[in-house]
């Protein structure tokens, strides 16, 4: 990397060489039984250059020739794409427990067994289908640039998923684990499981239409989505975001405050600097209803004639940062789960959403099919739900809170609560 760094260098104002490479093992159950166990092993080497303020921009996945790899970074600044910001000189970061080392002594035999285990113990209490996955992964990474930055990073992942299906369906309740090595699905996990999904078998066609609307931890994200998005310096440049002039004010309701936590190292993939070198902090987004940043990575910070503040995130290896919320964090509330349940008369819990990329992502708009969709009455669950659908805006959906979760569960997109709301409107086909 020094040397690719350095040869660019010369052909070049500014370099980034950004290197990652991950390995990790999965295991597979399909209707309680061992379908699958995979090896898999991944790298590559990203470079940007900048010169005379033009970006340019090549990966690759074996660094055989170094000299192809600047050439086609070369060749991209054709493209025209500005490249006015600097790279980051960034040094002396927080330290963080990002790697157990306990991760590599972990065997496929025991991850297989600890499946088996949590199979058979949801299979003797219920009789939905059981689809299990589970893994174990290792990544590296490493960021040089010419402003004299060297930065690296090393982080173990565990992760587990249990499913259970519906009846004549692909729909399923489930959950995730997370951890930074092995542990044992506790009991309290496969009993939340067993109770949700037997509660909820029968199959149900409510009379009235108007109803709460309680969104599992799983779903919260179809939510998260449209706040990332606004909040983006992407959107804030393009002049797409509905909040660019509401910094300072109260656009959701008080009981709302969201963060994202990158430096949190209870859970895998915590962060002291983002991957364009930009070191990484508690950030608030909305504190009590009100908002009070944007984010922002390298380029569209110094379009804005702003401060980038540590969202700079790839996709993967092969592509470009951008500003990126990776690890959002709901302050829980005071009620738990079952508690949710209760204190609802009438309602539908979203327990899997479908077309979550539908209606307009930056304006804030959803409108998603809900599968499955558990029908609550007089605080039970009752059964299930066909052919649900849910849509609104959060910017009115997110001012109808009617009480948040008290604890937080690891999800795609970060750590979030159910949240339970009024006043959504649910479209049930009879």
């Amino acid at each position: 990397m020094e040397k690719l760094l350095e040869t660019a260098r010369k052909v070049s104002d500014k370099a980034e060489v950004y290197s990652a490479d991950s390995w990790g093992d999965s295991v597979s159950f399909e209707d309680a039984h061992l379908k699958d166990v995979q090896s898999s092993m991944q790298s590559g080497i990203s470079l940007r250059t900048i010169k005379n303020n033009t970006l340019g921009f090549a990966y690759t996945k074996n660094l055989v020739n170094r000299e192809e790899l600047i050439k086609n970074a070369l060749d991209s600044l054709k493209g025209g794409v500005e490249g006015f910001f600097e790279l980051p000189i960034t040094k002396d970061l927080q330290s963080l427990d990002t790697y157990d080392p306990l991760i590599e002594t972990l065997t496929n035999s025991e991850i297989v067994e600890e499946c088996s285990r949590v199979c058979e113990f949801l299979s003797r209490r219920t009789e939905g289908q059981i689809n299990i996955s589970a893994s174990r992964l290792i990544n590296n990474r490493r960021l040089i640039n010419s402003s004299g930055t060297d930065l690296s990073l090393k982080s173990s992942a565990y992760i587990l998923n249990a499913q259970v299906l519906y009846p004549y369906s692909y729909a399923s309740l489930y959950r995730t684990l997370k951890s930074k090595s092995f542990k044992k699905a506790p009991d309290e996990y496969m009993e939340y499981l067993i109770n949700t999904y037997n509660q909820s078998m029968k199959e149900v066609i409510p009379e009235k239409k108007k109803m709460k609307v309680l969104f599992l931890p799983e779903t919260v994200y179809v939510l998260m989505w449209r706040l990332q998005s606004s909040t983006s310096g992407l959107s804030i440049y393009q002049n797409i975001s509905p909040v660019a002039e509401k910094i300072g004010e109260r656009i959701f309701d008080e009981k709302l405050s969201i963060f994202n936590e990158p430096l949190d190292d209870s859970l895998p993939g915590a962060r002291a600097f983002d991957d364009e070198g930009t070191p990484c902090s508690r950030f608030p987004v909305i504190e009590n209803g009100v908002l009070r940043n944007f984010h922002y990575d390298l380029y569209f910070a110094q379009k804005l004639k702003t401060s980038p503040t540590g969202h700079g995130f790839k996709g993967s290896v092969s592509s470009k940062p951008g500003p990126s919320l990776s690890h959002l964090a709901i302050l829980p509330g005071n009620t738990s789960f079952p508690g949710l349940v209760k204190s609802i008369d009438q309602g539908i819990i979203i327990a899997g959403a479908l077309g979550a990329h539908s209606g307009n992502i930056p304006n804030g708009d959803f409108s998603i099919g809900v599968s499955p969709a558990l029908y609550i009455e007089k605080g039970e669950i009752v059964g299930n739900v066909k052919d649900v659908m849910v849509a609104g805006n959060i910017y009115d959906t997110l001012k109808n809170i009617v009480e948040i979760e008290n604890t937080l569960h690891p999800c795609f997109g970060g750590k979030f609560p159910s949240i339970l709301f009024d006043n959504v409107n649910v479209t049930i086909k009879n």
